[in-house]
């Protein structure tokens, strides 16, 4: 396991970043920042790095920083990572964002205030994956203010170690890998003399915080870069919600499965919603429920019932889905996946795109 957190936090993007021409005061231009981002990072902690190449050009004012991408204003409080792996169907490298100090679009994307937005953010998603984990977010609250900033501190300066040595007191542990159980299952099989009675194993439960980003298109494509581009939030469905793995011998809860149960109103399956969740409503506190909803940003799609009423032939059809950049087999076991490719706040965010009909598109 230790192996793959070291690939997950050594992940990085390449960004060039241009200045908006609209604040540049000098002539010729400045050139593009190019700048190494780590996927488990979020862009406005990218500001000490990238305004020394502008300061000189920028106009008078107060900065207020954002970030777009073709237009789109990106949200800050998405890692980086996802941010690519959801809005670059055909990865680009270098990534060509463009930033803006001045105009921010608070009709658009909720205010930051810098780090410290960016670190309250982070704090409130670990308390909700903590919740979801344990039944309550006692670890969390329970951490002193100089071991939330060790934590912190590790995930900004990309430092596992530090990250192991801080989350150690979060207790969050890991799931139980099928992998492992079948190879356990095994070798106690192999074991048993002719004649012994054989003992039932007990099926195990397990809670994976989860984050799903959904976008649903109705036009078929062949090559991911004949993608239409996302050029509205509008267009992609947040969901929030817990994922409950349910083991029985013989069969492993799969990645398939897990966004089968996930997205129930696109593939079929009625879903039984947990302890403390409403049906049609993403999870957590009602701080964090708010949080999530960004009503501001017009996502009013979030977890909300989808339309139904094509037959079995129309079945969706999921075109590609993306956890850390890897497009992961769709019969990975669910355990392995959230096991080693979550993020450092306990969510396992997945990217997924899937070709629906209209009548259950979003």
């Amino acid at each position: 396991m230790k192996e793959a957190q070291e690939f997950v936090w050594m992940g990085a993007i390449p960004l060039q970043i241009h200045l908006h021409e609209s604040e540049v005061t000098t002539v010729p231009p400045p050139p593009p920042a190019l700048i190494l981002a780590p996927r488990i990072g979020y862009l406005p902690l990218l500001l000490p790095l990238i305004k020394p190449y502008f300061s000189s050009t920028l106009p008078p004012g107060v900065d207020t920083v954002w970030f777009e991408y073709k237009g789109l204003p990106l949200k800050w409080y998405i890692p980086t990572g996802v941010l690519f792996d959801l809005l670059c169907a055909e990865p680009e490298r270098p990534w060509n964002l463009t930033i803006h100090f001045r105009g921010y679009p608070s009709h658009l994307l909720i205010p930051c205030e810098g780090e410290d937005s960016v670190k309250w953010n982070f704090i409130n998603s670990l308390k909700e994956a903590d919740y979801i984990i344990n039944g309550n977010c006692k670890n969390v609250m329970h951490m002193s203010q100089s071991d939330q900033l060790e934590l912190w501190n590790s995930v900004v300066n990309a430092n596992l170690e530090a990250f192991i040595r801080s989350s150690s007191k979060l207790k969050s542990g890991t799931i139980e890998d099928d992998y492992a159980s079948k190879s356990s299952l095994s070798s106690q099989k192999s074991q048993k003399m002719i004649g012994e009675a054989d003992t039932s194993v007990q099926t195990k439960t397990g809670k994976v915080p989860v984050r799903l980003y959904v976008w649903n298109v109705s036009e078929d494509f062949g090559d991911m870069e004949d993608a239409p581009p996302i050029d509205s939030w509008d267009r992609i469905s947040y969901v929030n919600r817990p994922l409950e793995i349910h083991r029985e011998e013989g069969k492993c809860f799969t990645l398939h499965d897990a966004i089968k149960t996930l997205l129930p109103e696109l593939f079929g399956k009625k879903r039984k919603p947990s302890e403390g969740e409403n049906d049609e409503q993403s999870f957590g506190s009602e701080e964090e429920t708010k949080n999530n909803r960004m009503t501001e940003e017009g996502e009013g799609n979030i977890s909300q019932p989808l339309e139904t009423g094509s037959t079995a032939d129309d079945d969706p059809e999921i075109k590609l889905l993306r956890i850390q950049g890897i497009e992961p087999k769709l019969e990975t076991p669910i355990s392995w996946v959230a096991n080693h490719l979550r993020h450092p706040e306990n969510f396992l965010h997945v990217c997924v795109y899937i070709k629906v009909p209209s009548a259950k598109s979003l």
